[in-house]
């Protein structure tokens, strides 16, 4: 092990470079991941562009869908940590979520809104680079999480949205068998949400996307594929006037909010899972929701329990990444990734820090 490692840094506000960092080594109560695969999201580059400067500390290494292997561990961390051995070379993820465990959130169990909530790659230094050191107040609180069978790398880094799309998921009360669901935005996270659906026993799962090639590959998953345009009609001809019992809305334009209550049937559940610009508005119709007695929720992060989960739906080949990730760059490549998301080359863009 070299004494220096390269990292994806955040040096400022719209300010991101290659830095040398040490290598960690791990002190007491920590643990140190051997990174294999960490992907990029959406708000990856509002950190990268300056757009995003909320809980982001300048000087962290960036980088939080991550899937590594356990490469150290540091004294007087315990053998089991939320039922998963920590042991050096097993395959392991982390839960970015390093919340306080004792303020209001905490206490009712939705720690990922905790108000003095920490975040891997955000604040703590993350996963663009060879290692990460796992803090000893995250791994006390088992944000390590061992996965229960040998994966692709690429497939374990998908833990992270996954889980967040699970946390959705429970917000809007799931999918029954044979209801209708509407998926808007075909990206990783609509993907992710039309796997999900048809999972648990979706009759259909409708995604609408102005990228055919992302209709296509949904179509691929067992999904019905369909440009924007043709949204609405589609939707009534398929349920015969009806709606759907869930619409998920995956990209973050505040027009679609609206939109999402129209296709919705009578008591059916609108989910606004993406984030919509800061301070942005949107003109509703709130007769829709009165009288169609609908249920609109928000999805925002994931809880441990959420990653826990994500893991085991990954390990048992529930959600499959091939048609997610289609592009891994070498760490020296970052500004190629990069530019793949923003171009929207191929689906999912992941970096392996060991090119």
């Amino acid at each position: 092990m070299t004494s220096t490692m390269p990292t994806l840094t955040l040096r400022g506000p719209g300010d991101v470079a290659l830095v040398d960092k040490p290598v960690p080594s791990p002190g007491p109560g920590e643990v140190l991941l051997a990174v294999e695969a960490t992907t990029i999201c959406g708000t990856d580059l509002r950190i990268i562009s300056g757009e995003k400067t909320s809980g982001v500390r300048p000087g962290a290494t960036l980088g939080h869908e991550v899937a590594g292997r356990i490469a150290a561990i540091g004294e007087g961390v315990a053998g089991s940590r939320g039922g998963a051995d920590l042991v050096v070379g097993r395959q392991a993820t982390v839960s970015i979520v390093v919340s306080c465990g004792c303020c209001r959130a905490c206490l009712i169990g939705r720690e990922h809104l905790c108000s003095g909530l920490e975040l891997v790659g955000y604040g703590i230094d993350g996963g663009l680079a060879p290692y990460l050191l796992v803090p000893a107040r995250a791994v006390a609180r088992g944000n390590v999480i061992v996965s229960p069978a040998e994966l692709p790398a690429a497939r374990l880094a998908l833990a992270e949205p996954l889980s967040c799309v699970l946390n959705g998921h429970h917000r809007h009360g799931g999918v029954n068998p044979g209801e209708t669901v509407v998926v808007i935005g075909g990206g990783p996270i609509g993907l992710l949400h039309t796997q999900l659906a048809l999972a648990g026993g979706a009759a259909r799962v409708i995604l609408c996307d102005r990228h055919e090639e992302r209709r296509a590959v949904a179509r691929g998953l067992g999904a019905t594929g369909v440009a924007p345009e043709e949204l609405a009609d589609r939707v009534a001809d398929l349920t015969g006037g009806w709606g759907a019992d869930v619409v998920v809305v995956a990209i973050g334009r505040t027009e679609l909010a609206e939109t999402s209550l129209e296709l919705a049937a009578p008591g059916g559940r609108v989910s606004w899972f993406a984030g919509f610009p800061k301070d942005s508005q949107s003109l509703l119709t709130p007769n829709t929701v009165h009288y169609q007695e609908l249920t609109v929720s928000g999805g925002s992060n994931a809880r441990r329990a959420d990653v826990h989960d994500a893991v085991r739906l990954l390990a048992a080949g529930v959600i499959d990444e091939t048609p997610i990730v289609t592009h891994t760059f070498g760490l020296s490549q970052w500004p190629e990734a990069i530019d793949a998301v923003r171009s929207h080359l191929g689906i999912k863009i992941a970096i392996d820090p060991r090119r």
